[in-house]
């Protein structure tokens, strides 16, 4: 395994402009999530599907940080795992087989991002799951799907299930276990993360009061915002100012 913070030579102008491309968006993804704090040291993944026929797909090499992730340094796979590119680095088995089954089974599902935070397992321990205490959570509970937790996902088994529990959702808590988000486009994809994330920071503050003194948001509110926000929350309008502060506090993403 090669060493994160030593300089990786560069595939631009290697790979087609369209890898290329994916390889700095999902980057990005990987230092956004490490500016805001979501990181896991290097226990979560965030992969990205290289556009045409041949569903090969992007992940992290198994050792980096997030902080350190560049876009020549993410490792090119195919659907069984295997490595397609010359490298030192290797890749995190159960992040291949939460990532492969959705890639596999949905065509939407261009980028995946599957996340630890503090807050995002603390609600997905709760038997309620997420509740409607937030806009930010009206916003993301028609898009959520749960998935029961069957241990560290290294079980091939578990992708049919988990493919099944996601069924068109774009948003998932892992019972005990964390956050995914799939989108189209990394900026959805980061989006859809970043109100999840939220909601689940926001109702654990709120929880402090206890049950008993949280505000259940009225149904009619519920139906309002959902009928407000379906067609989308904006992703595209967030994604390049994502990128500037980027540039301005951790570059280097799209080297």
């Amino acid at each position: 395994m090669t060493d994160g913070s030593a300089a990786t030579a560069s595939l631009k102008g290697k790979v087609s402009p369209e890898e290329w491309q994916a390889r700095v968006d999902l980057a990005a993804l990987y230092r956004l999530v490490a500016l805001h704090g979501w990181d896991d040291l290097i226990y979560t993944h965030i992969s990205a599907r290289i556009p045409g026929p041949e569903h090969h797909f992007l992940i992290n090499p198994y050792g980096w940080l997030f902080d350190e992730i560049t876009a020549s340094s993410l490792v090119k796979i195919d659907l069984d795992g295997n490595v397609l590119q010359e490298t030192a680095d290797f890749i995190n088995p159960a992040g291949f087989t939460i990532h492969s089954a959705i890639h596999a089974a949905r065509e939407d599902a261009r980028f995946v991002m599957h996340l630890h935070s503090d807050q995002g397992v603390a609600v997905a321990a709760q038997k309620d799951g997420l509740l409607p205490l937030s806009q930010h959570a009206l916003i993301v509970r028609p898009r959520l799907a749960y998935h029961d937790y069957e241990g560290i996902a290294l079980n091939l088994d578990e992708r049919e299930r988990l493919v099944a529990d996601l069924g068109d959702k774009t948003l998932m808590l892992l019972r005990n276990h964390g956050t995914l988000s799939v989108g189209a486009t990394a900026a959805d994809c980061w989006v859809g993360m970043f109100f999840l994330e939220r909601a689940c920071l926001q109702q654990m503050m709120a929880l402090a009061a206890g049950r008993e003194n949280v505000l259940i948001a009225p149904q009619t509110a519920q139906d309002e915002v959902r009928m407000q926000t379906s067609g989308g929350v904006g992703g595209g309008l967030a994604w390049p100012g994502c990128l500037r502060r980027l540039d301005r506090e951790l570059p280097g993403y799209d080297a």
